[in-house]
């Protein structure tokens, strides 16, 4: 049966370029082509409800929210609701021990309790624009691949200066299939945003990194902030003055509900996807990179657990933190067993050949797959030396502290300046929690470069130790006898002239700036990097032709382009899985599998007392299903991706029923190959999250402030 199933997958995959049903990341502006399938599969609204640059449609009801993640305007006041952990930052940095939202959450019940949040963008699209032929003007084939981006950098430069001009808009060009299409995106940026709700972490993140990735899943992962603007209505920096902005478009949220086989679609700004990548890159990815990757995570991640469980304090120190560090280790051992069980480096490499012998008789195609394996060749140590010196190298907040010493001497006099000030008030907050803080620290700093010694990732100190408890003594002789932790010598050091400053960095025999350097020249120096960024170069220049030689191979597909952070559309059906022999996932949770979990021994799974009370009482108020259960989340076929989280989850309607925040783990290799038998995304159930706000909270004041349909 299991050859079967293998002959099968390679058989389906001779046709790579036809997307499986219900694969896909869309662009708007293009939606038409694919309107009749949406229909078939269960839409009711058309593709210009979704985006219509001359009318307000629902593409301008959702943002990028900061620089990774989406969100959605839900009320006619600038109200966004987005996921829990893309708002997780701004919830730490605004709480102290003393008000500690993320352990107890926070819920403005007026405007004025809102908090602000600087640095914050919220990004709406005003319109987009295929500009390939405009970006193309003065591109030959026979240009250099420097070349080529210099005409296409000067082209760009243009089109988006003309875009703008008289407009507070920005705009963005970026390319498509590898450089084979180009489209322009104007947006709008608002830069006053403020925290209005955030439910506790163990709603927010309950489960923690435990579940985080899994399925099924019980996590009220939402948070609510507003965007604020001039009384023009247009973006403006923060000003007590502003007003709530005024959306062209807010959702409408369903109380109605999805059940198995439902149409839904998923829109938002997913990140980056490798659909089209050859066997190799996955081969590198699978079975180079991510090994490493996970391994030196957990070191840290070990660490950082350990000092959370010691204080409150430490907890809220390392919580961002260890979230950021947690989902990355998580989802590549997920992806690399997606990778494993499929056999995507086989199947990738059987479809190239298919290719290759399409291609034998056409020039232009026939020796682009050779090319790129001996590229991909030349590409893995070096990149392995990035991984590591990313990784385990500059795994500390000390060794991060000793790269912005050894920078500053690079700068001008004038950016010396304010780099010295800014490092030395960083200093000041760090020195103040040093102890505590290098019990931990240092372990990592340890530990970590141990970890690429043994492995024969760091030959540079093969002269300093011949074994890991000498690299070990010498690793901690380094840390003690820095100038980065000596409070006196560091202030001394700084408080001379810009220019002694820059001087006395070049010359110090400090032993941390030392190895800095080794490291940086090891992985990143001149002659690394120039081969590194040629190699990479050919590598992008290799696949444009590659996909082009896709299109022409499968003349009848509708390709989709990688993700790259710019609107998408992804659409499917709500629908269960079976992860292995034997078992079956529903494609929805109840708030009974939270009191199920709860373990007030451990802080992920401590539930509160209200909420216990509410699942007791059965207090559901109208966000009950048919059967009388509070859903909490739902999964469905939805092709999604990383800033995917916080996407509106809209049913046939166009109306709001959940928020997208995960993927099911056994189907992370999505990322690169996309399998319709465990591909799942995870989304947060909206009346859930309404319950929360309502019942849980008693934040009426803003529940009232949205469109809710029964």
């Amino acid at each position: 049966m299991k050859k079967i199933f293998t002959l099968l997958a390679i058989a389906m995959l001779a046709l790579p370029t036809m997307a499986w049903a219900d694969e896909g990341m869309w662009i708007p502006m293009l939606l038409g082509r694919n309107e009749a399938a949406m229909k078939k599969a269960g839409m009711h609204i058309s593709a210009k409800d979704i985006y219509d640059v001359n009318n307000a449609c629902l593409k301008d009801a959702v943002m990028l929210f900061g620089s990774g993640c989406t969100g959605e305007f839900v009320s006619p006041e600038g109200l966004v609701l987005t996921n829990h952990h893309c708002g997780y930052s701004f919830i730490v940095r605004n709480s102290t021990v003393e008000h500690d939202y993320l352990t107890n959450g926070f819920w403005a019940k007026t405007r004025e309790e809102e908090i602000p949040c600087p640095g914050l963008t919220v990004t709406r699209l005003v319109r987009m624009e295929d500009v390939t032929s405009q970006v193309m003007q003065g591109v030959t084939d026979e240009m250099s691949e420097a070349d080529r981006t210099k005409v296409i950098d000067k082209n760009i430069e243009k089109i988006t200066a003309k875009a703008v001009k008289g407009t507070h808009y920005k705009a963005v060009v970026k390319p498509f299939y590898y450089g084979n299409q180009y489209f322009m995106y104007v947006n709008e940026i608002f830069t006053d945003v403020r925290m209005v709700g955030a439910p506790p972490s163990s709603i927010g993140k309950f489960g923690g990194d435990t579940d985080n990735w899994m399925w099924p899943r019980h996590t009220g992962d939402f948070s609510m902030f507003r965007v604020y603007a001039g009384k023009n209505n247009k973006p403006a920096d923060f000003s007590e003055e502003n007003v709530p902005y005024v959306p062209l478009k807010h959702l409408e949220i369903s109380l109605k509900g999805v059940n198995e086989g439902d149409f839904t679609f998923v829109f938002g700004y997913p990140g980056t996807t490798h659909r089209y990548a050859t066997h190799d890159y996955v081969d590198m990815v699978a079975n180079t990179e991510n090994p490493v990757r996970i391994d030196l995570r957990q070191i840290r991640l070990d660490r950082y657990n350990a000092a959370m469980a010691k204080s409150p304090a430490q907890r809220l120190k390392y919580a961002s933190r260890v979230a950021s560090i947690a989902n990355g280790w998580k989802k590549w051992q997920g992806e690399n067993l997606g990778i494993e069980r499929l056999r995507v480096v086989r199947l990738k490499d059987d479809q190239e050949n298919k290719f290759k012998e399409w291609a034998k008789d056409k020039p232009q195609y026939k020796e682009v797959l050779y090319q790129l394996e001996d590229n991909y060749a030349k590409l893995r140590e070096i990149e392995m030396d990035r991984v590591v010196y990313s990784e385990a190298i500059m795994a500390s907040d000390f060794m991060n502290r000793v790269r912005q010493l050894a920078r500053i001497a690079d700068l001008s006099d004038k950016e010396a300046a304010v780099a010295v000030g800014r490092f030395l008030a960083d200093s000041r907050e760090y020195f103040e929690d040093f102890d505590a803080h290098s019990d931990v620290d240092q372990p990592i700093f340890v530990e970590t470069a141990a970890y690429a010694w043994q492995h024969g990732y760091m030959p540079y100190m093969n002269t300093i130790a011949q074994t890991e408890t000498e690299l070990a003594l010498h690793l901690i002789s380094v840390y003690k006898n820095s100038v980065l932790n000596n409070q006196n010598k560091l202030e001394e050091l700084l408080s001379q002239p810009i220019a002694k400053v820059k001087e006395s960095i070049v010359a110090i025999n400090d032993p941390a700036i030392e190895l800095y350097n080794k490291a940086y020249r090891f992985a990143l120096g001149e002659k690394k990097r120039a081969d590194y960024n040629e190699i990479s170069a050919n590598i992008q220049s290799l696949m444009r032709v590659y996909v082009k030689g896709l299109m022409e191979m499968y003349p009848d597909s509708n390709f989709f382009p990688d993700a790259n952070l710019t609107l998408r559309v992804t659409y499917g059906h709500v629908k269960g899985f079976k992860p292995k022999d034997g078992v079956y996932y529903t494609p929805y949770t109840t708030l009974d599998g939270v009191i199920e979990k709860a373990n007030p021994a451990i802080y992920d799974y401590n539930v509160d007392r209200t909420l216990r009370r509410l699942c007791h009482t059965k207090d559901y108020g109208p966000y009950a299903n048919a059967k009388g259960e509070l859903p909490v989340a739902f999964i469905a076929t939805n092709h999604t991706t990383g800033g995917n989280s916080g996407s509106p989850v809209l049913n046939a309607d166009g109306q709001l029923v959940g928020i997208n925040f995960d993927r099911c783990w056994e189907g992370t290799m999505s990322d690169l190959y996309y399998d319709p038998t465990f591909c799942r995304n995870i989304s947060l159930d909206i009346r859930y999250c309404l319950f929360i706000i309502d019942k849980y909270a008693g934040a009426h004041n803003l529940i009232a402030e949205m469109t809710v349909k029964q």
